[in-house]
């Protein structure tokens, strides 16, 4: 079976049934825990950012696959977020639920909201649903006016958006006010935003007020637009070190960097995003300066982090972590086979693509009944230490994603 095949076969009677199984009928949702031996919670936290990702998730498997069914648990995903994720007091998204849609974690995260975004523009697009774009603009201007600083975003907020610390996405000993990962996932969701407003108009739904009229539209596709330049800059001037060809991860307010970390997986999953980002936009002059410094992310991950057929986890003060991540692997495959389409010559980004494939069949795809891929392998690849196989950070999202862009771009090579 070709590449291709085997991905979408992958995708169809693996990783769809598998979320499909997750669904809450009772109380909504997506059941938010799913541990090491298969066993759901059922009253586990369910983080807003997981169920995020789900629907963006069906969008996306329906706009690509065209099942009735996939729509459908898009429609249902949607329904949890609008109905309990959102605060319709100060407007946003929360950090997580109780298994019941009661407020677990009422923090407002700028990464959160990004997340929202991105799903809803999604499921615009699949559904046609008017209310989704109108709820993605709102928080696109919740965005804008409260967590940028005009140096870039700042991060954690609490329930009524009042500045506070940044637990939620420090890690390695550092509190960060700024990070790259945050940057990254909001150029993403700002990016699949401005798409669908590039998108010919749909026909309005009788929607009353949650329907943004065609000057509307108009007036946040530039916008937009004007905002994923400004981000590109950023990487460009404060995100990316050109003397160690990485990106730096965790910063203070000012962009000073706090850590010497280099992320593999961000690195070469941001080389992807961001030409993808500049493929959206359209603007020559960010798509010549960004592809400069993507071509050289991709490089360096391919010469320092690909290692016995996958990518290692990350290099901390020079010392390599050597497990082997769910995400980075998939994202690995997308970043390499990116590279190769931008340079044919390299034949090597190409075999790397197969070669970390046959690895993440081997090693990460759980070969029991009813599972989909571990979280994390150790060197002797072993999976880690009973990590669960749903949590609030282990979704379908960057597997099912690498299946998408794998099936849409080598679409012309099968």
């Amino acid at each position: 079976m070709m590449l291709r095949e085997e991905i979408k076969d992958h995708l169809q009677n693996v990783l769809i049934p598998f979320w499909k199984n997750m669904r809450d009928n009772e109380n909504g949702g997506y059941y938010g825990l799913l541990d090491f031996d298969l066993k759901v919670d059922k009253k586990a936290v369910k983080g807003c950012i997981l169920n995020s990702r789900i629907l963006w998730f069906f969008s996306n498997a329906y706009l690509m696959l065209g099942e009735a069914s996939l729509l459908l648990e898009a429609d249902h995903a949607y329904e949890f977020l609008e109905q309990y994720c959102m605060d319709k007091t100060y407007g946003g998204v929360y950090w997580s639920l109780k298994y019941n849609g009661e407020v677990e974690d009422s923090m407002k995260h700028t990464y959160n909201q990004a997340f929202a975004i991105y799903a809803l523009s999604s499921y615009y697009d699949a559904s046609g649903k008017e209310t989704a774009l109108w709820q993605a603009a709102k928080l696109y201007d919740l965005i804008e006016s409260i967590c940028c600083d005009g140096k870039g975003y700042l991060e954690a907020f609490s329930e009524d958006f009042k500045l506070v610390g940044n637990e939620k996405l420090s890690e390695n000993g550092v509190m960060a006010e700024k990070t790259m990962n945050t940057l990254l996932h909001v150029f993403e969701a700002y990016t699949e935003f401005y798409r669908v407003l590039l998108k010919e108009e749909k026909q309005q739904n009788q929607e009353g007020n949650r329907v943004l009229s065609s000057k509307q539209k108009e007036e946040l596709k530039k916008s937009v637009g004007e905002k994923l330049r400004w981000i590109l800059d950023l990487f460009i001037e404060k995100i990316y070190n050109p003397k160690k060809e990485r990106q730096e991860v965790f910063f203070d307010c000012d962009w000073h960097s706090l850590i010497d970390l280099h992320s593999y997986g961000h690195d070469i999953e941001t080389a992807w995003l961001i030409d993808r980002g500049c493929e959206i936009l359209g603007d020559p002059i960010y798509t010549e300066k960004c592809s400069k410094m993507t071509t050289v992310l991709t490089k360096k991950i391919y010469e320092r982090a690909y290692q016995n057929h996958s990518v290692l986890n990350e290099c901390e003060n020079g010392i390599d972590n050597k497990n082997r991540i769910w995400w980075i692997q998939a994202e690995a495959m997308v970043g390499f086979l990116n590279g190769y389409e931008k340079q044919p010559e390299k034949i090597e980004y190409y075999q790397a693509v197969e070669d970390i494939w046959n690895y993440i069949k081997e090693y990460l795809m759980d070969k029991r009944k009813g599972s989909e891929w571990f979280w994390e392998v150790d060197e002797k690849n072993i999976p880690f230490n009973k990590k669960p196989l749903v949590e609030p950070w282990k979704c379908p999202y960057h597997n099912g994603r690498m299946c998408f862009e794998m099936i849409r771009r080598l679409r012309n090579a099968s």
